[in-house]
């Protein structure tokens, strides 16, 4: 007899672990009634990192810690046949210690900011939405909100952003609309417009269409997005103009315990830059029926080289979109120019605890010539020590194959983090 699947405890807040590291504040409510609800939002998160090698640091074996919190208020007022929405809060957010392996922080890094700052409606046949906000489509390949968070690393001091890099403080564009028609089921679309403030992304200006059709075997989705404006003080002058076309699908097809997923983005530059292609096939399996309902998933990817990866991030948990926590943080490949095979493995042993593993292959790097080709494997947990506390520790190993990788390091890296989540 197959044992049925429902949400546990785990679950539940280990999705509010991932939109937490994908934008979404946990919330608690103030008032609640005749239609008015108020909510006071609050998303804590501390890590501390360590790094055996340094891939532009310049301490041999940094050690560093980031935090951030992010307050503030959200609520809807029934009006009608819908109702109004919106947000306003801050982060504050620091790096200390040493820096991140990287360099990009120095661990001198604190900040406070406006993040979200939007106002809404809302009915049963759409959703409008304007301000400062996050925009994430489909699972983040492409599109996961603005989330790179540089510090006081080399470069113009407006790459400042506030440090905490990994933890991506800081996600929400700076101006933004979006219009979403359709329901859960059947035809849907999203239409938005974008203008980052972010300066290591070129403070890009964006348009897009997202159109999806959603049925119990899973999800089929077409995007176009299309650059209409960029500082080309930083090197990104292709996104004006840049048109970004992307063909996925998620889901099961039908079949109990299956998982499928799969992108394939197509992508004309906006100047004389050849065009790129970037795609991926991933394919999972559950054993629900065995102990601890391990899952095991295959995934390939393929970066060409001059691929831009745009506003990619953290969104279905470790592995999706940053492939090897030192490979993609550190050491390269970001996401372009690499051919990636992962294999990982994950388990339930209790309600409270996931264990997994990925091991990640880059190949064909640095325009096929293998100068940063590498393997990583990372080992991780996720544990609910408390309903107001995630504890997510995790070791990797980085191994490349060349003297000629990213910094001229060649040395096997041994690197830790452990993450605390405080959800409310």
């Amino acid at each position: 007899m197959k044992r049925a699947l429902k949400p546990s405890r785990l679950t539940v807040l280990l999705g509010t672990f991932l939109a937490t590291l994908s934008g979404s504040a946990c919330a608690y409510n103030l008032i609640d009634e005749n239609g008015t609800e108020l909510n006071l939002d609050v998303e804590i998160m501390v890590g501390q990192f360590s790094s055996q090698e340094t891939y532009g640091n310049p301490e041999s074996s940094p050690s560093w810690t980031e935090g951030y919190a992010k307050y503030g208020f959200s609520g809807s007022k029934t009006i009608g046949d819908g109702s109004l929405f919106g947000a306003a809060n801050a982060v504050s957010s620091g790096t200390w210690g040493d820096g991140d392996a990287l360099g990009v922080t120095t661990g001198d890094e604190r900040e406070t900011d406006v993040e979200d700052l939007y106002v809404g409606y809302r009915n049963d046949l759409f959703e409008l939405s304007a301000g400062r906000q996050n925009i994430t489509i489909g699972d983040g390949f492409i599109l996961n909100g603005d989330s790179l968070n540089l510090g006081k690393g080399p470069g113009p001091s407006e790459l400042n952003r506030g440090g905490a890099y990994w933890l991506a403080a800081r996600k929400a564009f700076d101006k933004t609309a979006m219009l979403r028609v359709g329901g859960d089921k059947g035809l849907r679309s999203d239409v938005f417009w974008f203008k980052s403030d972010n300066y290591a992304q070129a403070q890009p200006e964006m348009a897009g269409i997202n159109v999806e059709y959603v049925m119990d075997q899973g999800t089929f989705a077409l995007m176009h997005l299309r650059g209409l404006d960029v500082n080309d003080d930083w090197g990104f002058a292709n996104r004006d103009g840049q048109k970004t076309t992307s063909l996925r699908f998620q889901g099961n097809a039908g079949v109990e315990n299956l998982f499928l997923s799969a992108e394939y983005v197509d992508q004309t530059q906006g100047d004389s830059s050849p065009d790129a292609n970037a795609w991926y096939a991933e394919a999972g399996w559950t054993f629900a029926d065995a102990p601890w309902s391990p899952s095991v998933h295959y995934r390939y990817t393929s970066y060409d080289e001059g691929y831009d990866p745009l506003f990619f991030g953290f969104n279905r948990g470790y592995g999706t979109w940053f492939q090897g926590e030192v490979a993609a943080n550190y050491a390269g490949p970001f996401g372009t120019d690499s051919d990636i095979h992962y294999l990982s493995v994950k388990a339930n042993p209790s309600d409270t605890l996931t264990v997994g593993a990925g091991y990640f292959n880059f190949t064909d790097t640095n325009g096929g010539t293998g100068d940063n080709d590498a393997q990583e494997l990372d080992i991780w947990a996720e544990w609910v020590a408390h309903d107001h506390l995630i504890i997510s520790p995790l070791v990797g190993f980085y191994k490349p194959d060349s003297a000629t990788s990213t910094q001229g390091n060649d040395n096997t890296n041994t690197y830790a983090q452990v993450l605390a989540i405080v959800p409310f």
